[in-house]
């Protein structure tokens, strides 16, 4: 009982905005591109409640993902973009900025929250400024505005995820959370940003786009097959994540980060990109969508991995997600011009 209990309010709320689409034609269409993305975290979020399964099941869904699905996914697309776009400067000096940006306004708010713990601060830093841009930002940008999406989506990803690795390392070094050198914390981000297999693809797609190489027809195939399978993979994957994560005490700084991961961040990537020129509109729009997404689940692993703020990190990526559904789903209305 209590397990139904657990999944009786977000069923009734997605079934409630499903009722609400067919009231309201604008919000329908919005709905009808959102919903299904929300609705697969949903299934993987109630199989998760509902079935007695421990976690380590989900180790070989977790290597589909990370191993094959997403990086094929990369891959294909950007081996198909002209090598043009994926060298736009200008876009990735000013989301990387403003990423940092989030970053540190995150880490200040966790700051005053601690009286000045840096392990716990950095947490909440990342909290405030890492989007969830591995498993919803492909697949969401994508169904949202297409194939133009695919390298500004990619162009985020990496660089997001390279500055993460590089601050939450350094950063813990400061704290005493790790005892390595300088420079042997130096190599392990360089080896973790460098063998981390989306940046393998991306790379290897950069590559096949600079050469106009493709895949012979059965590889093409199989890439194809496995792209297929990444977004709904990693959402039911999340949603089962999320599920498990012990929701511990709900920090009284939370709605801070969360205004900063899902109001802020967006709002600054908008106004910058639209304040510097030269970016055109899909690219501006797949950057605000990027930053709106919902903290991390690396959120999480990082506490968990430092053994910081651990808790109230899986309650801050669960209300986070929660939160998302309406933020996402609004920021997708007034994307689509509705009145």
């Amino acid at each position: 009982m209590s397990r139904l209990k657990a999944v009786a309010a977000p069923v009734a709320g997605f079934l409630a905005l499903m009722a609400l689409g067919v009231f309201a034609p604008g919000l329908g269409r919005v709905l009808d591109l959102a919903l299904p993305f929300f609705g697969l975290i949903l299934v993987g979020f109630v199989a998760g409640k509902v079935f007695d399964i421990p976690e380590s099941g989900l180790e070989w869904m977790h290597a589909f993902i990370v191993y094959v699905a997403l990086p094929a996914l990369f891959f294909n697309l950007i081996s198909v973009t002209p090598i043009s776009e994926l060298a736009n400067v200008r876009f990735i000096a000013v989301t990387s900025a403003c990423t940092l940006c989030a970053f540190a306004a995150g880490f200040l708010i966790g700051w005053r929250a601690t009286g000045g713990r840096i392990a716990e601060s950095t947490i909440q830093g990342v909290g405030g400024g890492y989007s969830n841009v591995g498993y919803m930002g492909p697949g969401l940008t994508l169904a949202t505005f297409g194939p133009a999406s695919v390298a500004p989506t990619a162009l985020i990803f990496t660089f997001d995820s390279a500055i993460f690795f590089t601050l939450a390392p350094f950063l813990m070094g400061i704290a005493g959370g790790r005892k390595a050198s300088l420079a042997r914390t130096l190599g392990e981000v360089a080896r973790r940003v460098l063998l981390h297999p989306f940046n393998i693809a991306i790379a290897l797609g950069v590559l096949a786009a600079w050469a106009q190489w493709r895949p012979p027809v059965a590889l093409d195939k199989m890439l194809v097959w496995m792209q297929g399978a990444a977004a709904p993979s990693a959402l039911f994957v999340m949603g089962v994540t999320v599920a498990l994560r012990p929701m511990g005490r709900f920090a009284p700084e939370a709605p801070a980060l969360l205004f900063v991961k899902l109001i802020a961040h967006p709002l600054l990537v908008w106004g910058a990109l639209t304040f510097v020129g030269g970016v055109s509109d899909v690219w501006i729009k797949t950057a605000v969508l990027m930053a709106a997404l919902p903290p991390a689940l690396n959120v999480f692993v990082l506490a968990r991995q430092y053994d910081a703020y651990v808790e109230r990190a899986s309650g801050l990526v669960m209300a986070g997600t929660v939160a998302s559904v309406f933020t996402v789903t609004a920021l997708l209305y007034a994307f689509s011009g509705a009145r």
